[in-house]
Parts: C-alpha cells; structure tokens; sequence
C-alpha cells in the first residue's frame, strides 16, 4: 500500500485485485472498494469527510494514469483498475457465481435505469440484478424494504464522487447479506453506450483523458487540466517542497461562563483516531485567515454557525512542531494527510452563546465533547498537547484582562 496525497492506494497487480475481489464473496462484511483518480483525489484534499471515507476502503484501486506516474516518484508501481474495468468484471463475476447485483443510479445519470436495463439484458443474460434511481444528496426515497427483499452481494452505486463513497459508507451496514460495495461514477454509460470509451491502444497508453476531451471538450476541458496539469503539481509540490516546510494551522478556543464559579468552561473534542485524546478544535487555515478558518473548523467539527459563537481577539504564529518528534504510536495524521513536516498553529479565541444542544461534532473528526474547566484544561488534553495548550490558555487568561 503506497498513498498518494495521503490517499492509500493498494500496489497490487490486476490479478491479485481479482483474487481479492473475489473472497470478498465469502466474508461476513461488506467489502468497501474505490477506485481514485487523480480528480478524486484532488477533491478529497479539499474535503475532509471525502479524504476519511476514502482512506476506510477495503480495497484502492488505481483509476488514473497519474497515479502510476506518482508512485514512480516514490520507487513504487502501481497497475492501473479502471473503475470501468472494475464494473465489467463485477457483472461477470457476479453471473458467472449467480450473485444478485443491486444498482443504484443516480436521477440525473446520463444513462437511465431503461437504458442500464436492456444494456444488461443483452450482454449479461443471466445476470440478476434490481436497477433503483435516487437523488445523490437526498437518498430517503430509495425503498429499503425492497432492498433487502433483493438480497444483492453487489452494490453499484453510480452517484459521481463523493457522493456515492459517502452514500456507500455511511450506509453499508443497512444492506442485508451484502459483500462487496463501489461506486462507479460514469462506467454504466460505456456500459449502455451512451459514451464510447477510448480504443484500448489508447487506453494502455495512458491517454485516454485525451480521447474524452475530443468527445466531450467543453465538458472535459476544465476537470482534465486539474487531473492532469494541477495534480501533477500538487504531486510535485508534495513529494518534494512540503516535507520541510510546516502547515498552517489555526486552533479555536470555544469557551463560556461557569455558572458556579468565576472560571470559564472550555471545549474540548476526543479524537477519532485515538481515544482519550483530547485536544482543542483545530485545522488548517487551506489559505484562509486566521479568524475565517477557525469559524469554517467550527462550524465543520461542531455544526455551530455564526449565532451560536462571537470572535473575541485572534493570536497569529504562537507554537509549531514537528510531527517526526512524536512517538510512532501517535496518528500522524497532518504528515500522512499533506506531506507537511509539521505545524504552525495560531489561536482564535470564540465566546460561546448557543446551547449545549447545538453542539453536533463531526463521525469523521471527533469522537466525543465536553466542557472543561480552565483550571483542569491542561491536566486533561493529550500529553503532547500540554505544551501548545498551555500557551494558548495563557493568551485566552491574557484576553480575559484587556
């Protein structure tokens, strides 16, 4: 397994791929496969949700020549699995093992369920297979019933990503006897021929981008030039300049009266990755002032907007470190995430109005909250925390007296 702009992809050859697809038919748990490119993996740098759906596949494949080329940087070789390719042998697999197929397609897709339908019908005659359609970001019309009547071992939902990987994702566990679970964005419309796919020549030598720009330019232009021009330089960038440089990151203190004595209570989350891990709210500023990304991670990690917090003073540039001096034990999740050698943290100070009520943390970010008092803070974030918290809990005793 290599990662590619902290995206994990498995470096195996297409006959192992198949193998392992394959025993995901016999396991007791759905087996979650994706299959990025280097757009997706783009995307994912810019959504947080989306980078933690991807890195919990089961199995990552590489869509996208790009990425051979990438992992060419880091001594690795990666074999390309289109997710075209994927879909095909999924459908064979399936009537060869009489497996029943449940495709899910999105209202908007270019090819309709009649379309996927007599597609299906002509080349895979044996095939079982129920085709549903459903909005990609309001999914409460598909009929579970139905669903689980069916008894599919093979989902195909066809949502664009993310929404299919976070569809699939967060529902998984829903689907009765289900084993192998992947989104396969546009594959269905080689599938009805609604496009053509790109002669294999050209497809085995990694310009199939280029193909797709003949037939589609003006809805390809724009998303091959950031797969093929800024991924490269994302990956450049990546591999070469933001190991020594650190990331900028901005923590938000979240704070409100104590009742009961004339102390302040301070927000503090539990990290997903690892528990007892507490630590303030915090994230990169993606380019953003201080004071509009912590309100962006507030909102993002809390579910908080604009009413329920008031910004009291911000502090640029107060702690950094270097995420190689901590234990290996330790999530590296900012090294893994962006290649950065550590952070730069500045601290943006927020007074809290709403209700305890309104505070909904992120299943991707925290696991759990709570209100602590200033004077029990340090005592009880993270030990490599103590040390960054202690400055700013001085800087947010320091505000309290302006």
């Amino acid at each position: 397994m290599i990662k590619i702009l902290g995206i994990k992809i498995d470096n195996i050859d297409k006959k192992i791929a198949k193998e392992k697809i394959a025993n995901c038919l016999n396991t007791n748990k759905p087996c979650f496969i994706t299959t990025p490119n280097p757009e997706i993996i783009l995307k994912a740098q810019e959504n947080e949700e989306f980078f933690y759906i991807l890195n919990k596949a089961n199995i990552s494949l590489a869509d996208g020549f790009g990425l051979k080329l990438s992992a060419k940087l880091m001594w690795k070789k990666i074999e390309r699995y289109t997710g075209a390719d994927l879909s095909t042998d999924l459908l064979n697999l399936a009537e060869k093992e009489n497996k029943k197929v449940l495709i899910i397609n999105w209202t908007k897709s270019l090819s309709t369920k009649n379309d996927i339908e007599k597609a299906i019908i002509s080349k895979y005659p044996k095939l079982k297979f129920l085709i549903l359609e459903s909005e990609r970001e309001n999914t409460k019309n598909l009929d579970w019933s139905k669903i689980n009547d069916f008894q599919a071992e093979i989902l195909l939902v066809n949502f664009g990503a993310y929404y299919q990987e976070r569809f699939i994702y967060l529902n998984k566990h829903k689907f009765n006897n289900l084993k192998i679970a992947v989104g396969i964005g546009g594959a269905l419309d080689f599938l009805s021929g609604k496009i053509k796919r790109a002669p294999k020549i050209i497809r085995s030598l990694g310009i199939e981008w280029l193909w797709r720009l003949s037939l589609e330019p003006k809805k390809r232009c724009k998303r091959i030039f950031n797969a093929v021009f800024i991924f490269s330089y994302k990956i450049i960038k990546w591999k070469f300049f933001q190991p020594f440089k650190y990331r900028k990151n901005v923590v938000c203190l979240l704070y409100k009266k104590n009742e009961d004595s004339d102390k302040n209570k301070i927000l503090i989350v539990e990290r997903k990755d690892e528990k007892n891990h507490w630590q303030l709210p915090q994230g990169g500023t993606e380019g953003e002032n201080l004071e509009k990304a912590a309100k962006r991670e507030v909102e993002e990690e809390l579910n908080l907007n604009s009413k329920h917090f008031i910004t009291i003073t911000t502090y640029k540039n107060l702690h950094k470190y270097n995420v190689y001096e901590w234990p290996k034990k330790i999530n590296r999740k900012i090294k893994a995430m962006s290649g950065y050698k550590g952070q730069k943290q500045g601290l943006v100070i927020f007074k809290f109005l709403g209700n305890d009520e309104d505070i909904k943390i992120n299943y991707f970010d925290h696991r759990n909250w709570q209100w602590i008092n200033e004077d029990k803070l340090i005592s009880k974030v993270h030990k490599h925390r103590k040390e960054a918290t202690k400055i700013f809990l001085n800087k947010f005793k320091e505000s309290k007296t302006n």
